[in-house]
């Protein structure tokens, strides 16, 4: 279930509140007159099933709810109440499933952005998996894969595609084009320095690293897997499947093979450069076409699912 809490200015809470009526799936509305402040208006509170709850919020924006008020959502862990049961089994499709867009365009919207902390991750997943490309630590590669951040503005873009919103996919191309060239810099940087000090070897050779040889040789299998990633990793997000993220991230070689740049021209091995350059396009490239298809089927389900709602609630005024 979802809690939704509105503001909504005086002179339409009798529209948003026949609005609810007519939405069976809608229960726990309460309606408290005058109580809010900032800005000033009603304040009705109800519940309704994820699978639910962007159509009614569709239904607030036609109203203009958000214009002149406010709408908040929050997940309910628990509802204990034989009237939510009942409100869960008369809305169409199960919970797991549903896709609250709402919720996953702020969500995408937040980790889009270029910020401080998403280049600090950036940097220090690269530098890892650069110590772990020199030691040759798979373990290393692995930790790497669940620090970086990247996948925040991936998804950020393929819902943005999707929802054809500019300003969105922008950003998240900006942070994907400024955090990639950031870390690969770092790891140049870090490697010469290693090497200047004896840290680190001073030559690279296949056969110093084979159990990381991986990043810097793409074929089919790793443009399958990003793929399959990339699919899981948008349906771990539109849906109450959260947990299957951490697979994605330890799935798919972009931090590491960002790394593997850096690491290679400092050593000044342009095939593993090149070839670990193609691994990150080609992951990239995967990514974000699984996340568009998958966001874009959800969201032709979502538009007829919208649709039979809008011809059964005409149904009702009738």
């Amino acid at each position: 279930m979802v809690h939704l809490r509105l503001v909504v200015p005086s002179d339409r809470v009798d529209r948003v509140l026949a609005a609810l009526e007519r939405v069976p799936s809608v229960t726990n509305v309460v309606h408290l007159r005058g109580a809010a402040r900032r800005p000033d208006g009603d304040l009705v509170l109800f519940d309704v099933p994820r699978e639910a709850a962007s159509l009614v919020v569709d239904d607030l924006r036609a109203l203009g709810i958000e214009r002149d008020g406010s709408i908040a959502l929050e997940e309910i862990d628990t509802a204990i109440s034989d009237a939510a049961k009942r409100a869960e089994v008369v809305a169409a499709g199960m919970p797991a499933d549903a896709v609250v867009w709402e919720e996953l365009e702020e969500h995408t919207s937040e980790s889009s952005e270029l910020s401080v902390s998403f280049l600090a991750f950036m940097v220090l997943s690269a530098l890892i998996a650069a110590v772990g490309i020199i030691t040759d630590s798979t373990i290393l590669i692995v930790g790497a894969m669940v620090v970086g951040p990247e996948f925040g503005p991936l998804a950020g873009f393929c819902v943005a595609v999707v929802q054809r919103r500019a300003s969105l996919a922008a950003r998240s191309l900006v942070a994907l084009l400024v955090g990639f060239p950031l870390a690969m810099l770092a790891t140049y940087l870090a490697t010469l320095a290693l090497r200047a000090s004896e840290r680190a070897p001073d030559d690279l050779t296949a056969a110093d690293h084979p159990a990381t040889l991986f990043i810097a040789n793409p074929n089919v299998y790793s443009f399958l897997v990003a793929l399959f990633a990339g699919t899981v990793g948008m349906l771990s997000l539109t849906t109450s499947k959260s947990s299957a993220l951490v697979g994605v991230l330890i799935s798919v070689t972009t931090i590491p093979a960002a790394a593997n740049v850096g690491v290679a021209a400092a050593y000044q091995n342009w095939d593993d450069c090149l070839g670990a350059l193609a691994q990150l396009l080609l992951n990239l490239g995967a990514l974000v076409l699984a996340g568009i298809a998958t966001a874009g089927a959800q969201r032709v389900v979502y538009a007829r699912r919208q649709l039979r709602h809008m011809e059964a609630r005409g149904g009702r005024q009738g």
